[in-house]
């Protein structure tokens, strides 16, 4: 104020909310300054942009992909809008934004993305699906990523696989100890379906192969048919799905028939014909894994139902149901004990122990000053 002579104001701020948003500025000058090249290269070679390994749009991408990793994003999306690119990650089940550019980035970026999933780059009008992998960080990672045509040109999202990612066991995935044992029961069964269910992103995949990562031996073959393998699991044979080649979850399953299988696991039960097929497999002495789409553990009987399968067969061929969730965990660096107000103690007394303790979420750099820092199942 005295060597300006202007009225200064003072304004108190969190020390991790200030480092939060100089790091988002340092962020947004990288991407400034790719986003320079990108049009120096589009215009250097007519639009098409350049398709070597060292071109901006690459660098732009694996940018994008890192700072998803570093923020424990499971998935990627890149949504064009009326004016201009969002892109952001999901974490821990909520999306944050990770990155806003102007929109005429947006057509070679996806273009690119295509060529790296070996899909159509000219086809704008349908949607596509493909899969590649890069190191990040001398990581291998895998990416899924879905193309859907809407009003603002293609919603472009990418599932991020970490291939080194160890499958943990069962016991450690945080189910209750109650329906751990029921469901490990269930698993040691000769034959039957067991199914596991819940929404999208609740965790099913994970859940089955850290079943079948228990069970599998070296006296035992393990077949499975996904759409797509996900992990590669050691002592277990994994069959891909590729419709455009003819091979379904049912063709895949006939043909897993004859290969004299002891466990099946099927990654999701769509239609009918895979239901049935996967029903007498269980009659005929095979223990069946899959999963289903519904909100709970109860509705998976009318929906196996709804599906044309009959009563009676269900009764003979269905031994668990187990449907689950995930929520977010606190963050175990910032987390502050609270109190929370009687009505609400009242609630939950019967469930409380004789000791408890309660926390709320504060946020700090370790979890992205969101509070939360991982999910457990429930």
């Amino acid at each position: 104020a005295m060597f300006s002579k202007q009225l200064l104001k003072i304004v108190v701020a969190d020390p991790n909310q200030v480092n939060k948003y100089l790091s988002k500025l340092e962020l947004s000058e990288s991407i400034k300054g790719l986003v320079a090249e990108i049009r120096k290269e589009l215009a250097n070679t007519g639009g098409s942009g350049s398709s070597d390994d060292t071109s901006a749009i690459l660098k732009l991408i694996e940018m994008i992909i890192s700072q998803s990793i570093k923020m424990r994003g499971s998935d990627i999306h890149i949504e064009p809008t009326e004016n201009n690119c969002v892109v952001r990650t999901r974490i821990d089940g909520m999306l944050a934004e990770i990155f806003i550019f102007d929109k005429d980035i947006y057509p070679p970026l996806v273009s690119r993305l295509k060529l790296l999933s070996n899909m159509d780059i000219a086809e704008r009008r349908k949607p596509q699906d493909g899969r590649f992998s890069m190191k990040i960080s001398g990581r291998e990672y895998d990416f899924r990523i879905s193309t859907l045509p809407i009003i603002n040109g293609e919603s472009t999202v990418m599932r991020i696989l970490d291939k080194s990612k160890v499958i943990i066991s069962l016991e450690k995935l945080g189910m209750h100890p109650d329906s751990f044992k029921k469901f490990n029961n269930a698993m040691n069964a000769p034959y039957g379906i067991i199914l596991v269910t819940g929404p999208t992103g609740s965790g099913k995949s994970t859940t089955l192969y850290a079943a079948l990562n228990d069970i599998k031996s070296i006296d035992t073959k393990v077949i499975t048919v996904e759409d797509p393998v996900e992990y590669q699991v050691n002592l277990i044979q994994q069959v891909h799905v590729n419709e455009k080649a003819g091979l379904t979850f049912a063709s895949a399953l006939r043909s897993i028939l004859r290969q004299d299988p002891d466990i099946i696991m099927i990654g999701e039960i769509r239609d009918q014909e895979t239901l049935r097929i996967a029903i007498q497999a269980a009659l005929t002495g095979h223990l069946v894994f899959s999963t289903l789409h519904t909100n709970d553990a109860v509705s998976a009987i009318p929906r196996i139902v709804d599906m044309g399968i009959e009563a009676y067969l269900i009764s003979g061929a269905l031994i668990a149901v187990e449907a689950q969730r995930l929520v977010r965990k606190l963050c175990p660096h910032c987390k502050q004990p609270t109190n929370l107000p009687k009505s609400m103690l009242d609630q939950l007394k019967e469930y409380l122990p004789e000791k408890y303790s309660f926390f709320k979420a504060v946020g700090c750099d370790q979890c992205g000053q969101t509070g939360y820092m991982g999910r457990e199942m429930i």
